[in-house]
C-alpha cells in the first residue's frame, strides 16, 4: 500500500523501494541478460551472503517459509511417528510445514506479556516421541535462546527455529538461525526482508542438512536425473534471489528503524495503559527487529479490539491482526483433538491482539498520529 497524506498504511514498502529502485532494475537485468531462470548464480550468491549475515555456514533457497520448514525437518529426518511441539498462536504455516514431513503437532501455550512459546508448557510436552521442539520467533523477537538451549540439552530433543519474522534478529548474544540444527526463513513481500514474490531459505551450519535440503528442494536430486530423495519442486526463484541480494545490505539498517519506531510507541502508549493499551513485552532490547508491533486491548478498554480496529480505519489508520483465530480452533485443524479452553492464554491474545502500523521509515509525526487516533477512539465512545 502506498501511503497518503490522509493515512497511515499498515505497511509502505514503497519506502524501502523508492531508493533502490534502479540496483533492483539493474539486478533483474542481469537475470534476464544471462537467462539462468533456475537455480541461477544470483541464488548461490544469495545463499552465501544470508548465511554469512546470520552467522551460519549454508543456505539453502527454497520456494517459501512453508516449504524451508517442511524441507528442514525432513532433512533433520522427521517423520511419522515423531512429535514436534509449537506454539498454537503461530500462523497455520508452521503445522503445514509439520503436517507435510507427517509428524505429529503438539501444540502448546504461549507467554502473554510476549505472545512467545511458553518454555515450561513445552518441557512439560515432551514425551518418548518428540524428537524437535519448534520455537516460533514471533513479531520479530527471539524465544529466549539460553532457555532453549538449556531444554534440548536437558532433554535431548532437538531445536528447529521458524525465523519467518526475525530476519537477524539477536537476542543473548545470538542471532536467529544460530540457536537450532536448522532454522526456516520467509521471505514473503511483507517480510523485513522480503521478495517480489514467494521465497523461502533453510539456513544451517550442519553440512549433511544442508545437502539433504538442497537435494530435497530439486526433485531429491544430489545431481541430475539422479534420485537419492523423494523430493519435491521447490527452488527460490533466481530473481527474487536477486532482488533480495540488493535489498540484503539495507535489512539491518530498515531493522533499527523499526526499532526505533517501536521505541516511540512505547514511549507514547504509555499514557493508555490506564485505557486497556498493552504493548507486547519487548524482552531482546535492540536485538526485536518488529516484524510487526503489537498491542493488547484488554478488558479495561473502552472498546473490543475489533471496534477500536473499526474507529482506527474510520480514522486513516490501518493495523491487522497476526493472529485472530489459535491454530487448534481452525476449522481444517479440528482433528488435531483441541477444542476450546486447551490454551487459555492463545485464546485470549486471539481476541485482544492488535498490529499497528510498522516499517522502516515510519517517522515520529505519522507514530503520533497512530497513538492520538487510539486515544481519541477510545474518548468518543
Amino acid at each position: 500500500m502506498i501511503a497518503t497524506l490522509s493515512t497511515v498504511p499498515f505497511v509502505d514498502l514503497s519506502l524501502q523501494h523508492a531508493p533502490i529502485k534502479g540496483d533492483i532494475n539493474q539486478a533483474i537485468a542481469q537475470v534476464l541478460d544471462h537467462g539462468g531462470y533456475i537455480l541461477g548464480p544470483e541464488v548461490k550468491a544469495f545463499e552465501e551472503n544470508f548465511a554469512a549475515a546470520c552467522g551460519v555456514a549454508y543456505g539453502i533457497g527454497v520456494g517459501s517459509g512453508t516449504e524451508a520448514i517442511a524441507l528442514g525437518l525432513q532433512a533433520m529426518g522427521i517423520g511419522p511417528g515423531d512429535e514436534v511441539i509449537l506454539p498454537a498462536n503461530t500462523f497455520i504455516a508452521t503445522v503445514v510445514g509439520v503436517d507435510r514431513v507427517g509428524a505429529k503437532t503438539v501444540l502448546v501455550d504461549c507467554d502473554p506479556e510476549t505472545a512467545l512459546l511458553d518454555l515450561a508448557a513445552a518441557a512439560a510436552a515432551i514425551t518418548d516421541k518428540t524428537k524437535v521442539i519448534l520455537p516460533v520467533h514471533l513479531y520479530g523477537q527471539l524465544v529466549s535462546p539460553k532457555g532453549l538451549l538449556d531444554l534440548a540439552e536437558r532433554t535431548g530433543v532437538k531445536i528447529f527455529e521458524d525465523a519467518s519474522q526475525a530476519h537477524l534478529a539477536t537476542r543473548d548474544g545470538y542471532t536467529a538461525g544460530t540457536i537450532g540444527t536448522a532454522t526456516a526463513f520467509s521471505f514473503y513481500p511483507g517480510k523485513n526482508l522480503g521478495a517480489m514474490g514467494d521465497g523461502g531459505m533453510v539456513v544451517t551450519s550442519d553440512e549433511r542438512v544442508a545437502n539433504k535440503v538442497r537435494s530435497l528442494r530439486n526433485y531429491g536430486a544430489p545431481r541430475k536425473y539422479f534420485h537419492e530423495d523423494r523430493g519435491t519442486n521447490s527452488r527460490l526463484d533466481t530473481i527474487q534471489a536477486a532482488i533480495l541480494d540488493v535489498k540484503l545490505p539495507r535489512l539491518s539498517t530498515w531493522n533499527a528503524q523499526r526499532n526505533q519506531a517501536a521505541q516511540w510507541y512505547d514511549e507514547k502508549l504509555r499514557s493508555l495503559a490506564p485505557q486497556g493499551i498493552k504493548p507486547m513485552v519487548n524482552r531482546a532490547e535492540s536485538g526485536h527487529i518488529y516484524h510487526l508491533y503489537v498491542v493488547r486491548v484488554g478488558e479495561t478498554c473502552k472498546l473490543n479490539r475489533d471496534q477500536l480496529q473499526d474507529r482506527l480505519k474510520e480514522k486513516g489508520v490501518m493495523t491487522g491482526i497476526h493472529y485472530p483465530i489459535p491454530c487448534h480452533l481452525q476449522p481444517g485443524y479440528v482433528d488435531m483433538g483441541w477444542g476450546p479452553g486447551s490454551f487459555p492464554i492463545a485464546e485470549a491474545l486471539g481476541g485482544e491482539i492488535l498490529s499497528l502500523p510498522m516499517f522502516p521509515g515510519l517517522d515520529e509525526d505519522r507514530g503520533n498520529r497512530v497513538v492520538a487516533a487510539i486515544g481519541e477512539a477510545i474518548a468518543e465512545q
